[in-house]
Formats: structure tokens, C-alpha cells, sequence
């Protein structure tokens, strides 16, 4: 007897992405292509379109941008780094609902944790790294 292995796609999967200060948690379920970001749309709370499709890369990767509903609740940094938070909880949730887009998303560098964050400021200077001016006499 040969038995059929189907798996079973769950209903919703939840993720949570980091970027900077940023910190994003992400539900995905099926739906018709719905983002809500704490509450408001993506245009209203993303504002700038290179932000909008930043944060929606994933989405379009895989072409599932009008199948998945996203819902998305991010804390912490400034409006950019939101939106990189936004890109990996949805890159890592897209993995929970089907894991066989996990080499097209690493191919693309959608899962990849940018580890970037500001370098602090040091004594004896006015920022990270520029010197007062030097005077010779």
C-alpha cells in the first residue's frame, strides 16, 4: 500500500523580523492581499513607495501578493527600519506556511538578518568617528 504524504498547509503562520532598533511581528494567512501595519494601511504608515516595496519584496518573490493577508505590528527605530523588519518577518513567515520557498527567498537575500546598527559615540569626539578640528598653533 502506497501511501500519499500531503502536507498540510497551516491556516496562519507568525514571524518576527529585526532591523536597527526595529523589531516586527508578522501573521500571514490566506486571504486577499490585505496589509495592515499597527493597525493602518501600508500606504498610510509606510508613506514612501521605495519603503512600500521593500517591505512587500517577499511577497512578490513568490508571487503571493493578493493570495496572503498580512498583519504586522512593529515597535522600536525609525520608518526605514520598520520596513526591513516588515521584509524579514514576512520572509521567515512565508518559510512556516511553505517551506519549499526557502531556497528562491535565500536566493534572493530575503533572509539574511542585516546586523547593521549605528556605531555609538566615543569620548574626545563629537560623533562615532569625526575629530574636532586639529589646529596646529
Amino acid at each position: 500500500m502506497e501511501e500519499t504524504t500531503e502536507r498540510q498547509i497551516p491556516e496562519f503562520a507568525g514571524a518576527t523580523g529585526r532591523r536597527k532598533e526595529a523589531v516586527c511581528r508578522v501573521r500571514l494567512k490566506a486571504g486577499n492581499g490585505t496589509v495592515t501595519i499597527n493597525g493602518r494601511t501600508k500606504e498610510e504608515y509606510l508613506s514612501r513607495l521605495a519603503l512600500i516595496h521593500h517591505a512587500m519584496e517577499p511577497l512578490q518573490k513568490v508571487d503571493m501578493a493578493g493570495k496572503l493577508d498580512v498583519e504586522a505590528h512593529v515597535a522600536g527605530g525609525g520608518v526605514s527600519g520598520q520596513a526591513g523588519a516588515i521584509r524579514l518577518a514576512i520572509a521567515r513567515a512565508l518559510i512556516l506556511l511553505d517551506p519549499q520557498l526557502r531556497p528562491m527567498l535565500k536566493k534572493a537575500g530575503l533572509l539574511t538578518v542585516d546586523a547593521r546598527k549605528v556605531e555609538r559615540k566615543k569620548y574626545g569626539r563629537p560623533k562615532a568617528r569625526k575629530r574636532f578640528q586639529f589646529s596646529k598653533r
